[in-house]
């Protein structure tokens, strides 16, 4: 029996992580050309893979391991142009192998890890700014809508952070309903999902799958260990790392990008007053899964939703969820003076959305990045 806290827990987490970032999920299932029953299969498969990663992780750990979508990568499909969901099930299933791989063969995660902080955190600020920027053409093209979600952001954000961005989609939706601007699905599907036959394109794996695998890595994976290790509790790396990649690898082929560890939501579901007891605290991760079971079987409601709303709201509510992470990047690829000029490279090139023999901009702009940190390391051994 678990105790009410740990399903508060486990629900508040959830619908945050839902909530606050669906949208940019959508977004993404839009640009590689998915229909509406692909997208709904796309939110189910993604859902069902956090949902049996956090319970089976956190039962055979005994360590309450919480797994979400991966947030940036939704953001590097969302920019890309030019690939199909075929295209993109094959990088999303290779990319989910590489994250499995860099949990069972140690030399390709230390490969991984080498590469410089700010040059990861330089192409993924280059993935999350341009949808940032779009920002404020939503708040010219419809203030009465976007604005007030801008307010109850700032707002919410100075005493409750995790439940700003919720805030600013509830008030947004309800504007939408209230003043017409949206009306509610005539009908809704059952979920179901549906099958995609991943094509691999050499092009489509070296631009997108290496990318959503580094930037999984590095904005999530990472970030998910270390708010483990700050609530006492030894990461299972190896097998979180294996676990993740496997199911992400199988949720591509019905069309849905990586699955990761938890950060920003695991920490709902870490503190003492979920459950008291240390030891028995990771049957939040069961909870937790129940919660993402259920959010996977109304996929279809979601999308129907979601569909209808205005592009300015939709394009307000992923520039207002993506400012923190945004933050963060910056931060991450400006923290040493050293190597800003790599950074901003990487940064710059992500950010342009060029793509040259048909490799997307991520690639490139990890390859500028690289190139100049190689190039600088003199310089950086001659500063005392």
């Amino acid at each position: 029996m678990l105790r009410p806290s740990l399903w508060s827990a486990a629900l508040v987490a959830a619908l945050v992580g839902f909530g606050s970032t669906v949208a940019l999920v959508l977004a993404a299932a839009a640009a590689v050309g998915a229909t509406p029953e692909q997208t709904a299969s796309w939110l189910l498969a993604v859902s069902l893979a956090k949902a049996i990663g956090s319970a089976a992780l956190s039962w055979w750990s005994r360590i309450p391991v919480v797994l979400a979508w991966s947030t940036p990568g939704a953001a590097l499909v969302a920019a890309t142009e030019g690939v199909t969901l075929p295209q993109a099930a094959g990088a999303f299933v290779v990319a989910g192998l590489l994250i499995a791989a860099a949990g069972i063969v140690r030399p390709l995660g230390r490969l991984v890890a080498r590469i410089p902080d700010p040059v990861a955190a330089g192409m993924l600020a280059g993935v999350l700014l341009p949808f940032v920027l779009r920002l404020a053409p939503a708040a010219s093209d419809a203030p009465l809508l976007v604005l007030p979600m801008v307010a109850a952001f700032a707002l919410v954000r100075l005493n409750r952070p995790a439940w700003a961005v919720l805030a600013a989609l509830a008030l947004g939706l309800a504007l939408a309903f209230a003043t017409g601007a949206a009306s509610p699905p005539a009908s809704v599907p059952a979920p179901a999902l549906v099958p995609v036959r991943p094509v691999f394109d050499p092009g489509t794996l070296a631009g997108l799958a290496l990318p959503l695998a580094l930037v999984t890595m590095a904005s999530q994976n990472l970030p998910g260990f270390a708010t483990l290790r700050a609530a006492g509790y030894a990461p299972p790396v190896g097998p979180a790392l294996a676990g993740s990649g496997l199911l992400s690898a199988g949720a591509g082929l019905f069309g849905a990008h990586p699955v990761s560890m938890a950060a920003i939501t695991a920490a709902i579901c870490l503190g003492p007053e979920v459950e008291p007891d240390p030891a028995r605290r990771w049957r939040v991760g069961l909870a937790y899964g129940a919660v993402w079971l259920a959010l996977g079987l109304l996929a279809p409601l979601a999308v129907a939703a979601i569909a209808g709303l205005p592009p300015a709201l939709v394009a307000g509510i992923v520039g207002i969820a993506l400012l923190g992470p945004l933050s963060g990047a910056l931060a991450g690829a400006m923290a040493d003076p050293a190597s800003r000029l790599p950074a901003v490279a990487t940064l710059a090139v992500t950010a342009s959305g060029v793509a040259a023999w048909g490799i997307g901009a991520a690639f490139w702009g990890l390859v500028a990045g690289l190139v100049l940190h190689a190039l600088d390391r003199p310089l950086r051994r001659a500063r005392p």
